[in-house]
């Protein structure tokens, strides 16, 4: 049976400031738990209403009542299977390759589509500015779908990050220079920014080459989802 104690921790997780303070951080469903499973990240422990999966890993699970696993998920229907994983120390940002940086990014789904596009063009480091939603939020962790595992995250002050690198530093803005008859280079930093307000002010003054996705339509939408955004330019960085 799960104890209170328990059950106050991991229901606390929920909140940013107790994730940092603990650093402790939950992921539900048992695809992805089997992916942290099998990556560099350290399992904390797990608990599941499946009699089968918590024999199997019996040295570091607990089998738990439907009731008790709805106290504890952030789920509105629990799947069965939760596990509380402990969060890694960001590894050295490698400026030889692609960076993806963050200025804002304020939407969970959004940072976590945007994490597994990291994963899938090769990209091994994302930096995020203070001001990202935290990478560890329960909806961001379902976004990844384990790709979390295989990308160093990195929060930061992005001014100072920006002001200090050694490579290109690209950032995309409404009347920048399409990015299909812009020659990119081996190495660069992506700077993608918030939602509705783009790339601030201050981030701007460390942009190095403006760039944009051009429009071919009817000119009604404003812009392009974040992610939808990082996804196309990634391409094209990889594509080149």
């Amino acid at each position: 049976m799960v104890g209170k104690s328990q059950i106050k921790l991991i229901k606390s997780l929920q909140l940013k400031k107790n994730r940092n303070l603990h650093r402790l951080f939950v992921v539900e469903g048992k695809k992805t738990i089997l992916e942290l499973l099998n990556s560099s990240l350290e399992v904390h422990y797990l608990y599941s209403t499946n009699e089968e999966f918590v024999a199997l890993y019996s040295d570091i699970s607990e089998l738990i009542s439907a009731v008790d696993l709805k106290k504890i998920s952030s789920l509105a229907t629990p799947n069965g299977f939760l596990g509380v994983f402990k969060i890694p120390i960001s590894e050295t940002v490698d400026l030889n390759d692609w960076i993806v940086a963050l200025d804002a990014v304020s939407d969970p789904g959004n940072l976590g589509t945007i994490i597994r596009l990291c994963d899938w063009f090769g990209v091994k480091n994302l930096v995020c500015g203070a001001n990202t939603v935290d990478c560890y939020n329960p909806k961001v962790l379902q976004a990844t779908m384990g790709s979390i595992t295989r990308v160093n995250l990195v929060y930061t002050d992005l001014i100072e990050f920006l002001a200090t690198a050694t490579i290109p530093v690209y950032g995309t803005f409404m009347d920048g220079a399409s990015v299909y008859t812009t020659e990119l280079p081996k190495k660069g930093i992506l700077v993608m920014g918030n939602e509705a307000n783009g790339i601030s002010a201050e981030v701007e003054k460390a942009i190095t080459k403006k760039i944009a996705i051009p429009q071919f339509g009817i000119k009604t939408t404003e812009s392009l989802n974040v992610a939808t955004a990082t996804a196309i330019l990634l391409n094209e960085i990889r594509r080149s």
